[in-house]
């Protein structure tokens, strides 16, 4: 008997240690009411940014709630179904029934939450930034010891309002979110209804701007703050999440679009060659997403019209999916910009092939007799 009552005091300290140990770590997951009509009559949240999220924290065993400053069903913008994080998203009940029933701010116990994430999509910027009760959710967040305040893309405009006392809490922290140029080359319609500019704001509230080129992943951890800048920045906030929280995330296969943007990253900041790239994309093309490398080398053409190391980089990207993705009108393109950093001989090659197969054939004839003018 004695044995066994020494057995059960060995072991029920153990066992508090183990319960202790293993209790979940609780997330609130904040999206914007703002949207209606799938975006059309309103734009609302990000719903390739919220499945990311969720499935990563989900699967690092991670407790997810959903609130919305007026809670029910919210409306995501239009997005793309065959997604695969989308599709394992909406073959997901509970998550579909989250988002169907968010809680509203104004019925959160913010003690009750270890992390908040803040999803983006162009909604945010019309309500996230003035529901007192966010606020109150973020700064009891702030004020306590072993917490995480993070967001992505947009979802920073949550921040801009929330003050501790009389400074605004993210004065001098370091942040990233949908940046200027960014808005300038996606923005639509809504863009010129917000009502202030995310970076700006941000950056007038005393916070640390910090930026990646145009829709490439960057997150920024400072003190407490997770931002993530754009929606290819979403999985590695959400990871970055987990780990602050102190799990250890679990392994996973990078999205084909998310691996295409790191490769695009890659080769912007030359850790990886041109001939790697075109080796990579030969032997593992069904892993990338080629249209995605293609329009990202179509926007940095854009995006750099006065810079010609930036303009051949744009360049360079076309001609890399160009033997797996042909659209004509990014090679009537590809053709004007050699014209004009005075590569005259492949400008005429690129344009005479569009004649001869009759694409664009005026534009190209067109662009074939400025050169010869010049």
């Amino acid at each position: 008997m004695k044995k066994i009552i020494l057995s059960i005091a060995l072991i029920f300290p153990l066992m508090l240690f183990s319960q202790t140990n293993d209790v979940k770590k609780k997330v609130l997951m904040v999206v914007s009411s703002y949207g209606k009509d799938m975006g059309a009559a309103r734009p609302g949240f990000e719903f390739d940014e919220f499945s990311q999220a969720y499935l990563i924290f989900k699967n690092n065993n991670i407790t997810v709630d959903v609130a919305s400053p007026k809670g029910g069903k919210v409306e995501a913008d239009q997005y793309n179904k065959d997604k695969t994080y989308n599709k394992n998203l909406l073959k997901d009940k509970d998550a579909l029934s989250l988002l169907d029933h968010t809680k509203p701010t104004a019925h959160i116990n913010a003690e009750d939450y270890d992390a908040v994430y803040i999803v983006g999509g162009k909604g945010a910027m019309f309500d996230l930034p003035y529901d007192p009760s966010l606020q109150d959710i973020i700064l009891n967040l702030y004020q306590r010891d072993n917490t995480v305040i993070s967001s992505v893309c947009h979802g920073p405009a949550a921040f801009v309002n929330v003050k501790d006392n009389d400074q605004y809490i993210i004065k001098g922290v370091e942040l990233t979110g949908f940046c200027n140029i960014e808005e300038e080359l996606f923005g639509k319609k809504w863009v010129k209804e917000f009502p202030f500019s995310l970076e700006d704001q941000l950056t007038s509230r005393g916070a640390l701007f910090k930026q990646t080129d145009f829709m490439l992943s960057k997150v920024v951890i400072s003190g407490k703050f997770i931002t993530g800048q754009n929606p290819f920045s979403t999985a590695q906030s959400a990871e970055a999440v987990v780990v602050s929280l102190g799990v250890k995330p679990v392994k996973r296969v990078l999205y084909n679009d998310e691996k295409s943007a790191h490769l695009i990253q890659d080769l912007l900041d030359q850790s990886k060659t041109l001939e790697w790239a075109r080796k990579e994309l030969k032997n593992n093309q069904d892993n990338y997403e080629i249209p995605l490398i293609a329009a990202y080398g179509y926007y940095k053409i854009l995006a750099s019209t006065e810079n010609k190391e930036a303009l051949i980089k744009g360049i360079e990207l076309v001609e890399l999916s160009s033997p797996y993705f042909f659209n004509e009108n990014l090679q009537l393109l590809v053709a004007k910009t050699y014209a004009s950093i005075g590569n005259k001989e492949k400008a005429k090659q690129l344009a005479n092939e569009l004649v001869s197969k009759n694409l664009l054939k005026e534009d190209a004839q067109n662009l074939l007799s400025a050169i010869d003018k010049n």
